[in-house]
């Protein structure tokens, strides 16, 4: 699952005052009830901890059964599900066509027994799910007592972002539909910006800023054929990247989010000082923002792109 949302949530609690919320039962959801939950492209069992009225709407704070509270987060009524035998078998059926091992999927409904490692590795080239879950299966599926939990990089992605990732996955694996290439802004014009922004900012871009860009771009580059695309998207690469172009020239920001769910995945394998990675995340996080800031000029609102050819569909690739 992606970052926990609690921080967004509370300074929006501020949203609800007691006048606009009715009584406890007027909810579809009520507080201590099993539910299902819809985060990503999966189904969880979740508890509901909270309801609360926000803009007329319901919202419920829900706890995910197995998992860290670092995961528990308000949700709309239209990501829940009443705890039924129906929904129940569309829980499961929703996981086999996910590829989810069964013996996964029984761990992650246990309590304290989330053992993620076999779903790690066949989600590789699910980003949009890693959203939801990459980060975790770091810190729940890691092996106990390996201090290497501690050392993994937060990074706390914004919500206008989180849910232009779930936007990407929908439209590429549930819509068909691809980002139209090559894009603009690619995401090298995208590190030109920042840098630009900054420099007019603060006056002059520090040079540990371009050292950072430059290593985003490595990863962007080496990842993104590896771990950052959907199946879907394979031909598309393959067609694009070609005479040794990097794909950071051809790609933008739809591709360039994704490597920010898969970053503390891979620094978790670099060595790093405790006072440079509390300075690498704010640097990170002040990148996240310019992205969120520039999102409707840098973000495809819709995928116009070709569609996936016929026998590549969902029922092939999923």
């Amino acid at each position: 699952m992606g970052n926990s949302s609690k921080d967004n949530d509370s300074a929006t609690s501020a949203d609800a005052s007691a006048g606009d919320i009715p009584p406890s039962n007027s909810g579809v959801y009520s507080e201590g009830e099993k539910v299902l939950a819809y985060h990503g492209p999966r189904i969880y069992e979740a508890k509901v901890q909270k309801t609360e009225i926000r803009k007329s709407e319901w919202k419920y704070f829900v706890h995910y059964l197995g998992w860290s509270k670092n995961w528990d987060e308000w949700v709309g009524e239209e990501r829940l599900m009443k705890h039924t035998e129906e929904n129940v078998l569309k829980q499961q059926a929703l996981d086999k066509k996910q590829n989810v091992d069964k013996n996964v999927k029984s761990g992650r409904s246990s309590q304290g027994k989330a053992k993620i490692s076999t779903d790690a590795k066949m989600d590789k080239e699910d980003v949009k799910n890693n959203v939801s879950k990459g980060k975790k299966r770091k810190h729940d599926a890691g092996v106990e007592g390996s201090g290497t939990v501690e050392k993994l990089v937060k990074i706390q992605i914004p919500a206008t972002l989180k849910k232009q990732l779930v936007d990407d996955w929908d439209s590429v694996t549930q819509q068909d539909k691809l980002v139209k290439l090559p894009r603009s802004p690619t995401v090298d014009e995208i590190m030109t910006k920042y840098l630009e922004y900054k420099s007019k900012k603060d006056g002059v871009a520090p040079d540990s800023i371009g050292e950072i860009l430059k290593g985003i771009r490595c990863y962007f580059d080496k990842a993104l054929p590896m771990m950052l695309l959907y199946k879907k998207e394979r031909k598309q690469y393959n067609d694009s990247i070609v005479d040794n172009v990097s794909p950071s020239t051809i790609y933008g920001a739809e591709h360039l989010l994704r490597l920010f769910v898969k970053l503390p995945e891979l620094l978790a394998y670099v060595t790093i000082e405790e006072e440079t990675l509390n300075r690498l995340q704010q640097k990170l996080l002040d990148f996240l923002k310019f992205l969120q800031k520039n999102q409707s000029t840098f973000f495809l609102s819709a995928y116009d792109g070709p569609k996936v050819p016929e026998g590549k569909g969902k029922g092939k690739d999923e």
